[in-house]
């Protein structure tokens, strides 16, 4: 089993570490037909990668958080992360 990190932000990198989350690869970006069935794949993922990941068995947990219009396109810190209720939801997706 691998358990992927998928952020392009050191803010939620460090906020991952902070809850005691341990990530085998951290990628900016996912190639989802490298997951396999039992991996893990946490982050923001756009829904169509999401439902990759799941018909492949993976699990995705997604990085939940109450975003202000104010905080949108900026750089988060962990404070901020944690401020905005951050939490990992897993998701099933699949294609109807």
């Amino acid at each position: 089993m691998t358990v992927y990190l998928v952020t392009r932000h050191a803010g939620a990198k460090q906020w991952a570490a902070l809850q005691g989350l341990v990530c085998d690869v951290c990628v900016p970006h996912l190639d989802p037909v490298l997951v396999k069935a039992g991996d893990v794949v946490m982050g923001t993922l756009p829904i169509n990668l999401a439902a990759i990941v799941c018909e492949q068995g993976g699990r995705y947990l997604h990085l939940s958080l109450e975003l202000p219009l104010a905080a949108r396109g900026k750089e988060l810190s962990p404070q901020d992360l944690e401020r905005y209720g951050a939490k990992l939801e897993e998701f099933v997706v699949g294609r109807g």
